[in-house]
């Protein structure tokens, strides 16, 4: 078994013994089982698979950490949201004013601030879709 602790600056999100969890890191998708080698590293906007038993539970993650040990995940995260909390209309309405002031003239601080919530709404959006499938 595995620890996965998902903190976001509000909370934690998610602190369950799991089988497995698949997160996508800065050089790809990874897949972490119980004793899994030492490593600290970047994650991405994307989608976190937690498989428990038979259940697979998915979530949308933004930027953040994680460091693996044999026995814990520990993500520190900007925003991590279950597939069944994401509201897709909301999600993609968010996703298209972004884009809309993107193609605006914007300061260098606020154009990556915008690309980061479109990663971040892209992430949800692909999420919840994967789920009704």
């Amino acid at each position: 078994m595995l620890k996965l602790e998902i903190i976001t600056p509000e909370a934690v999100t998610y602190s369950e013994n799991v089988d497995m969890v698949t997160l996508p890191g800065i050089d790809g998708e990874m897949g972490i089982y119980p004793n899994h080698v030492p490593l600290l590293t970047q994650v991405v906007p994307g989608e976190i698979a937690v498989r428990k038993g038979s259940q697979e539970i998915l979530l949308a993650i933004g930027e953040g950490f994680v460091e693996i040990t044999g026995e814990r995940v520990a993500i520190l995260t900007d925003m991590a949201i279950r597939a069944d909390n994401i509201d897709e209309a909301k999600v993609e309405e968010a996703r298209r004013r972004a884009e809309e002031r993107l193609r605006e003239k914007v300061s260098t601080d606020e154009e990556a601030v915008l690309k980061a919530a479109m990663a971040n709404s892209l992430a949800q959006l692909k999420v919840k879709r994967h789920q009704r499938h």
